[in-house]
């Protein structure tokens, strides 16, 4: 990968982990039933968790949470699964790894 794109992808990656809330989430979602209640549709570990009670936990409207969880989609730290009306995200571990091993090489 040339130096400039990976400087890019350094950027979206920090501007992603430049918010609380987005920290916030991530956290949250390395232990997804200790943090989220049971759902009706989808499993909170192999599916992930619905935007609607990550808006809730986050305390802002779903198209806040959609819009930060979008943004850590962006740059790679989560994945996301659309199950019937709703979409449900969950980490992406080889993602988080490849983001610290890129940021290990860069700095």
């Amino acid at each position: 990968m040339p130096e400039e794109d990976r400087a890019d992808d350094l950027a979206e990656v920090f501007a992603a982990l430049a918010s609380a809330k987005r920290l916030r989430v991530l956290r949250w979602l390395r232990d997804p039933v200790g943090n989220f209640p049971p759902q009706r549709e989808g499993d909170l570990i192999e599916d992930g968790v619905c935007v609607r009670f990550i808006a809730d936990r986050l305390g802002v409207a779903q198209p806040t949470a959609t819009a930060h969880l979008r943004t850590l989609a962006r740059a790679g730290l989560v994945t996301s699964r659309r199950i019937g009306q709703w979409t449900y995200y969950k980490r992406d571990e080889a993602g988080i790894a490849a983001v610290r091993d890129l940021i290990g090489r860069e700095i």
